[in-house]
């Protein structure tokens, strides 16, 4: 297996609490249900996907940080997670000064890219929770991936900043990564009881077209309690509506060519 085999999967949106990181959590621990090798790049440094995966980030010896800035190898910084096939290289709050840090590094748009090298055959899929913003550390994310998952909340200011997003995303594909591509938006926090959700949804299909994934993720308290015990919904309460979900949009991925 080499990089082309491996599907590197950026989950970027510059807006923050559009379901990034639960998405990357509950994603990946579905791939990895199904039998697919997967690995979570924690690149937020609140680190909550490292704690929606069990792991706790002060007792974490080497971090994502190391790897960005002092050269240390990805193998030596992944932890296992309790779920089977699911991996992580956690984040600490020193990934909050690696922003300013990287300003002065050599090449530091890619050194994400750089330091995954190695890893590209061991997965099936890597997936990079970015930061709520398009600084550096995103950058990053963008130059190593080859697709780009946008979480999209159905609330009322939905498409703001998501040409911005597009934009940016052209950028990195015109100057650092000519492969990279918008494959996926995903609609997140979804009432069905407002005839609001319905709209953002019909919106967003009308500005994103066919990239809008089919399955559409539920508003739901079982989705946002998993985190706080340290599991995927896929663990926490396997056979909710918030589970099922995630199981579908991970099909869904799975056979996206």
């Amino acid at each position: 297996m080499d990089f082309k085999d491996t599907k590197v999967v950026a989950v970027a949106n510059q807006k923050g609490g559009v379901g990034k990181t639960t998405t990357t959590v509950n994603l990946s621990a579905a791939l990895a249900e199904m039998g697919q090798r997967v690995l979570v790049i924690d690149l937020d440094p609140q680190g909550n996907a490292s704690t929606g995966l069990g792991i706790n980030p002060r007792a974490v010896e080497l971090s994502i940080y190391d790897v960005l800035m002092k050269d240390v190898g990805v193998e030596d910084v992944t932890e296992a997670t309790a779920v089977k096939n699911l991996f992580v290289i956690p984040a600490t709050i020193d990934l909050a000064g690696a922003e300013i840090e990287l300003v002065s590094s050599f090449s530091r748009e890619t050194k994400l890219k750089r330091s995954l090298e190695g890893s590209f055959g061991e997965y099936d899929y890597i997936f990079i929770d970015c930061p709520p913003s398009l600084g550096l550390l995103t950058i990053n994310a963008l130059s190593a991936a080859k697709s780009v998952m946008v979480p999209i909340q159905c609330e009322y200011y939905a498409l703001e900043g998501l040409s911005q997003l597009f934009r940016n995303v052209k950028l990195v594909q015109a100057s650092l990564n000519t492969d990279l591509s918008i494959d996926y938006v995903v609609m997140t926090m979804y009432d069905a009881r407002t005839k609001l959700s319905e709209q953002v949804v019909e919106d967003v299909r009308g500005f994103c077209g066919d990239i809008v994934c089919k399955t559409i993720i539920p508003r739901s308290v079982r989705i946002s309690e998993a985190p706080s015990f340290g599991q995927p919904i896929t663990v926490f309460d396997p056979s909710s509506r918030g589970a099922i979900s995630y199981r579908s949009l991970a099909e869904e991925v799975d056979s996206h060519v």
